[in-house]
């Protein structure tokens, strides 16, 4: 990477979705990039490895939404990597291109002639020597000016993907980086086979190469409204510097309002579709975006039959089936092309034909508010987890697992009491202005109202059993008077 000056090479993670067709694995506080959908490391921290050796940790950033930021950082830590690995927050989600341009506008803060690696943190790459390799010569078309991406070779007809066509005759000096000849939506499956047979088209992987400046003077030709706004941003950001946080609130607000008004674009269609400096390396590692759950047809091992069965699962006489075990035990018979995933709270069952429309269940259980589309029954949390156990009219029953040296927020609630039992451990409870312990065996009380605090003073976890009773249980009747991990 002689033509590269690496102190200037950034990665930028980008981790906003929530893979809606990963669903019920997948939810909206639990998305698809944090799930161990392959081998022992979630997707997120799969991305993040692959660029070990390449890229070092403390320059690499997550953009995600501020919603799922604080999750990640949690997740991070959890995993041991979060120390070094900084986050980019968006208000809220717009897409790819405002996400790129606001990640620019950070690394030209750092550095001005930065060089910014951009890939989604969902995808599932094997053979890394490929991957870097590939990485190398697009690396050397991004000193040149271009926006470059990678191509993926294709080895069947995909109708999931969208392509790029290369010019063939395009070749520069240097080896594997053609020119852009255009983009192609994704094709039906006559057209894919016309694709695979003449050889110069390549599925488009969403992995982009360029330097930042370029990036941004790209989106200020064809994207001017967006640059405006991320012309604002900056300014809002450079305020900040000056003022040592002062006036946060006001300019917090500023960004928001810029920010939710951006128009939803993906980077591919605002940018890369219409500029004419955009070149592309084909590659030969293997390659998948994991857009539903037919993506593991092609990735994890398949019995005689065809089938993949993972966790908690046996079957008889299925063909060509993804079958997905949790806590219950799922037993299958005589399936075909079919997939079948179980979580506590949710099961799902389609056919592989529409796989798709998966999104179609998320999009119908949020319309109705329930809470299967956006939290699983057991809910990850910095100081430990809670499972809900049962709810119904009036109560909800949890079991509560606290970290050692860990303690939930100083909160109360204006609907509800709780009833805690001690099943392991010490907990150690704030209840108004009295602080006692309570051990196994034993119980305590909350009224509603009173603030109170639980925590974990012990070397062993503590787990409790938390019966609440009130006209409204939900997680949003929580107002914090403090917390260690700075939550709102």
């Amino acid at each position: 990477m002689d033509k590269i000056n690496q102190t200037d090479l950034y990665a930028v993670i980008l981790a906003g979705g929530s893979g809606t067709r990963f669903w019920p694995l997948s939810r909206e506080t639990c998305p698809k990039q944090m799930l161990q959908m392959i081998g022992e490391d979630s997707l997120l921290l799969q991305t993040i490895k692959r660029l070990d050796g390449f890229i070092p940790r403390e320059k690499t950033y997550i953009i995600t939404t501020k919603d799922l930021a604080q999750d990640i950082h949690f997740h991070l830590q959890d995993l041991g990597v979060g120390d070094k690995i900084k986050i980019i927050q968006e208000p809220i989600g717009r897409n790819t291109a405002p996400a790129i341009g606001l990640a620019a506008i950070y690394l030209q803060r750092i550095s001005p002639d930065s060089t910014m690696i951009a890939m989604p943190a969902d995808h599932f790459i094997r053979n890394l020597e490929d991957f870097h390799k590939a990485l190398k010569t697009a690396l050397i078309g991004a000193e040149s000016g271009y926006l470059v991406t990678l191509g993926i070779r294709p080895h069947r007809p995909e109708t999931g993907y969208g392509y790029i066509k290369v010019d063939s005759t395009s070749a520069t000096g240097s080896e594997g980086l053609f020119k852009v000849e255009r983009f192609v939506e994704k094709p039906n499956l006559e057209t894919a086979k016309t694709y695979l047979s003449h050889g110069n088209y390549f599925w488009n992987s969403g992995i982009f190469i360029w330097k930042t400046s370029k990036i941004l003077l790209e989106i200020r030709n064809h994207l001017p409204s967006l640059y405006k706004d991320l012309m604002e941003i900056e300014a809002l950001l450079l305020q900040s510097d000056h003022t040592n946080g002062r006036n946060d609130q006001d300019r917090q607000q500023r960004f928001y309002d810029y920010y939710s008004h951006l128009e939803n674009m993906s980077i591919d269609y605002g940018v890369m579709e219409k500029s004419d400096k955009v070149m592309v390396v084909p590659s030969n590692f293997e390659w998948s975006d994991l857009g539903n759950w037919t993506a593991l047809d092609e990735i994890l091992e398949k019995d005689t039959d065809g089938n993949i069965l993972k966790g908690n699962a046996v079957d008889f006489g299925s063909q060509n089936s993804i079958i997905v075990g949790g806590e219950r035990l799922v037993a299958t018979v005589g399936l075909k092309e079919m997939v079948v995933v179980d979580t506590p709270d949710a099961t799902l069952v389609l056919s592989k034909e529409r796989a798709q429309e998966v999104k179609k269940v998320v999009e119908r259980l949020k319309r109705e508010n329930r809470q299967e589309y956006s939290l699983h029954r057991t809910v990850l949390r910095p100081w430990g987890s809670y499972t809900v156990l049962e709810k119904g009219p009036g109560y909800k029953i949890k079991r509560i697992f606290i970290k050692p040296k860990a303690k939930l927020s100083l909160q109360t609630h204006r609907h509800r009491s709780e009833h805690w039992v001690v099943v392991s451990g010490t907990a150690k409870v704030m209840r108004g202005e009295d602080v006692y312990y309570v051990h196994p065996h034993e119980s305590t009380y909350i009224p509603i109202s009173v603030k109170h605090r639980l925590e974990n003073p012990g070397l062993i976890p503590v787990q409790i059993i938390e019966i609440q009773n009130g006209e409204y249980t939900e997680e949003d009747d929580i107002e914090r008077l403090d917390d260690e991990y700075s939550r709102t």
